[in-house]
């Protein structure tokens, strides 16, 4: 998706013509939604200064620019990309990653690539310049079939048009030498440079072509975490993290070292939406750290992801090995102090108060860990908390760790590559669950290239996930826990627990022995999932059941936590609080239906097929999806 593409000749005439921030400001609310007057402003200043580097006869009229190129996959998108072939009539890709920097402080981290800078209104620390447009190159070279037959070239690099470098200039450090080479930056002095970098790579133009090209390549669908994970504890990069996934990263393997060497007790929140790949990080982070002898361990308290993680290691490590590197959160009881080198905490807002089978062990899940650790990293969406024993809190930790005589520091994803990267599907999703009013409530008009659709019958939803799963075995269907889960028949495949008679549907919850590695089961399509056996996962494409609990009424979506199963352990516990608090056990419920589907309708990586039981609602959605007139 680019927001704005033409010839050289086009783009400067409009930024000579006043007419390039409007433009780009169309199209960009038209994809993406209202922007802020400071990204408006940013647009304004660094066209012009685009248009001024690209004022040279040698830098051809009908060269190929494109601005604000959307990553397929991510919610990443690449500034200013330039285009034509070399001397040797290959074609020639230029990313331009464009910055308003004035100052900048080196930072030190373990693979030299994180700076400071004054963005947002505040010192923060973030992606070398080079880093990112290196980055997004890598990307796009890994994932567009475009670029993978040897006739394209990717050329990244850096332009930093208010910078006037200075002697020992703190970002030209020599930590950061290996990407500056990869990605060269340029300055406020450097417009000849830049200009002679350009007409160097391209000496012919295309009119576009190439741009088209890349726009309309095939992208390979976003790397599933449970299939690279072996690939990933053996050393091999299967990732690349972008942007302030690396900050984060390269920060809390800092602090892990600071913590292990002076005994500086830390903690560290990572906070991130669906799909911002906080489950990626966090096994990235234990491989580095184990490979760097520290003690390190992958911790969730939802056992789904680690009995799935731990079949697709069986074989290529012990079990022992397997078995200490993920731990369940309430391993942590009777931990002494600092016992722990780090404990890498995946969905933390899934933590609880008790732990034990019988729930009676300990005082808090969030304390015992920080405890025990020297160094604590804590991945949470408070927006996933989907029972009423969750208690993970971004509060609630930076309390224990004050508590606990620990440095708090905390970081904040962005990135988007689940749901095809889409951060206005997701925004759409809140705002039509009314979880949270968002800009993005037109879908018909956001284009955001992620198939979502309502269907009227079930069976048709069956049917075609199952067409999708046909040929990787990556779509799956779930449901919300509106009906019983009966353990007497879960080894009975003829029993369906899930039934809407009138269509003659009916479909077992996940069974028998298979039920946690549910996900990659050979013939799991043939069963629907909760939100138990998916959170923390990812398929291509979901399913979704949307049962009774979830309605729509007088025009608002409600919810009706006593449709929910009485099997459901979720709201154990509900009844006794609506007697103590009615209200706040109102709210609660309400939070836990909707956090509850949005967990469900975001398992999808390119795209979410969904039913409803409740007629009002799948008209709603289905006109909230443009299906609809």
């Amino acid at each position: 998706m680019i927001v704005y593409d033409g010839t050289k000749v086009n783009f400067m005439n409009d930024v000579r013509d006043n007419l390039i921030c409007n433009k780009i400001y169309e199209q960009y609310q038209k994809y993406f939604g209202r922007t802020s007057e400071s990204q408006m402003k940013s647009w304004q200043n660094s066209m012009q200064y685009m248009r001024n580097v690209l004022d040279d006869k040698d830098i051809p009229d009908d060269c190929g620019v494109a601005i604000e190129y959307n990553i397929p996959t991510t919610s990443k998108r690449i500034d200013f990309i330039l285009t034509g072939s070399n001397s040797e009539n290959t074609k020639t890709v230029i990313i331009v990653e464009l910055k308003q920097w004035s100052d900048a402080n080196s930072v030190k981290s373990e693979d030299g690539v994180i700076v400071e800078t004054f963005v947002g209104g505040n010192m923060r620390k973030v992606a070398h310049p080079s880093y990112q447009a290196m980055s997004y190159a890598y990307y796009i070279n890994n994932y567009n079939e475009a670029t993978q037959n040897g006739s394209m070239e990717l050329l990244p690099c850096a332009f930093l048009h208010n910078y006037h470098f200075r002697e020992n200039d703190p970002i030209l450090d020599e930590q950061y030498r290996n990407y500056i080479e990869a990605a060269p930056m340029f300055g406020a002095e450097d417009f000849p440079k830049l200009r002679n970098f350009i007409s160097k790579h391209i000496k012919r133009g295309d009119n576009g072509r190439t741009i088209f090209e890349i726009e309309h390549g095939r992208f390979r669908p976003s790397k599933s975490l449970q299939d690279c994970l072996a690939s990933m504890l053996e050393g091999n990069e299967e990732f690349v993290m972008i942007d302030d996934q690396k900050v984060a990263y390269e920060t809390a393997l800092s602090l892990t070292k600071q913590a292990v060497a002076f005994g500086e007790k830390k903690v560290l929140v990572i906070e991130g939406g669906p799909g911002t790949g906080k489950s990626v990080l966090a096994i990235n982070l234990m491989v580095a750290l184990t490979k760097m002898n520290v003690v390190s361990f992958y911790v969730t308290r939802n056992g789904s992801p680690r009995a799935v993680f731990k079949k697709k290691l069986k074989g290529k490590f012990t079990k022992a090995f397997i078995d200490d590197c993920f731990q369940n959160s309430g391993n942590f009881v009777d931990a002494g102090s600092n016992t722990i080198d780090s404990l890498i905490v995946d969905e933390a807002h899934r933590l609880t108060e008790k732990s034990g089978f019988m729930g009676n062990l300990g005082e808090n899940q969030i304390k015992e860990i920080i405890n025990a650790a020297k160094c604590s990293i804590f991945f949470i969406d408070e927006n996933q908390k989907v029972t009423l024993k969750d208690i993970g809190t971004i509060s609630d930790i930076e309390k224990y760790a004050k508590e606990l005589g620990a440095e708090y520091q905390k970081i904040k994803l962005s990135s988007q590559f689940r749901c095809n990267g889409s951060d206005g599907y997701l925004a759409w999703l809140d705002n039509v669950l009314e979880i949270a009013e968002t800009a993005n409530y037109d879908y018909d008009n956001m284009d955001f290239e992620y198939d979502f659709k309502v269907f009227d019958n079930p069976n048709d939803l069956r049917n075609a996930i199952e067409e999708k799963n046909a040929s990787n075995n990556k779509s799956r269907i779930v449901a919300g826990y509106c009906w019983e889960w009966d353990k007497k028949q879960q080894n009975d495949t003829n029993y369906h627990d899930i039934q809407i008679p009138e269509y003659d549907f009916g479909i077992s919850w996940n069974i028998g022995e298979s039920s946690q590695t549910w996900a990659i089961g050979e013939n799991s399509v043939k069963e629907a999932g909760c939100i138990h056996t998916c959170q923390g996962l990812e398929f291509d494409y979901v399913g979704v059941i949307i049962g009774d609990d979830l309605a729509y009424r007088d025009g608002q979506v409600v919810t009706d936590v006593t449709k929910r199963a009485k099997t459901d352990q979720s709201i154990k516990g509900i009844k006794g609080l609506m007697k103590e608090n009615p209200e706040k056990a109102a709210k609660i419920a309400d939070e836990i239906i909707k956090n509850t589907y949005k967990v469900l309708m975001t398992r999808g990586m390119k795209g979410c097929y969904v039913y409803c039981t409740d007629k009002e609602l799948s008209d709603y959605l289905k006109k909230a999806a443009g299906q609809l007139e």
